[in-house]
Parts: structure tokens; C-alpha cells; sequence
């Protein structure tokens, strides 16, 4: 289990391997869970906090992908950012302060 601080810190393409590797898991589990193997079941829930965890710091480092260059974009324009783009840079910039 990894924590959110530390699924940050791992790039795009590590993160979607993490993503896998826990479905991968969360689907044995579930295939133990219906034959009566499975010893905890407890483990599909933190399975699924864990998957959960991966897909919110996926999407967040998507949006900044997206916001940075949206704001490129408007840089280059020469005209302020004013789409959801805009707004999710502006978000992610205030909770890095």
C-alpha cells in the first residue's frame, strides 16, 4: 500500500503499471473471495482504496498536464486562460502554496 505522497512522486507510466498490477489482484482476490480461499477479505477493500488511490493521482496529473498547457497555449496567445483548464491550474497552484 502506497500512500498518496508517494504515488505522486512516480511518473505517468509507473503509475498505470501500479494500476494494473492492482487489478490484476483486486480480480484474483475477488475469484479467491467466491470460492471461499480468500483469508482476509478486508484486502479487497484496501485493494480497492489502493486502485482508487492510483486513478485520483493519475487524473490530477493529467489535469496538470492539461492545465500546463493550456496555459502555454495562452501564453502564446497572449490571451488569459479562462476554460476548465485554466481553472484546474489555478487550483493546483493554490494547493501547492
Amino acid at each position: 500500500m502506497a500512500t498518496a505522497k508517494e504515488l505522486r512522486e512516480l511518473k505517468l507510466e509507473e503509475l498505470e503499471g501500479r494500476v494494473k498490477e492492482i487489478k490484476r489482484s483486486l480480480f484474483d482476490m475477488k475469484s479467491k473471495h467466491n470460492t471461499g480461499v480468500l483469508d482476509s477479505t478486508a484486502d479487497l477493500g484496501k485493494a480497492r482504496k489502493d486502485a482508487a488511490r492510483c486513478f485520483t493521482v493519475k487524473r490530477e496529473k493529467e489535469l496538470a498536464a492539461d492545465a500546463a498547457l493550456a496555459a502555454a497555449a495562452a501564453t502564446a496567445s497572449g490571451k488569459p486562460g479562462t476554460g476548465q483548464a485554466a481553472r484546474a491550474a489555478d487550483a493546483a497552484a493554490k494547493g501547492k502554496e
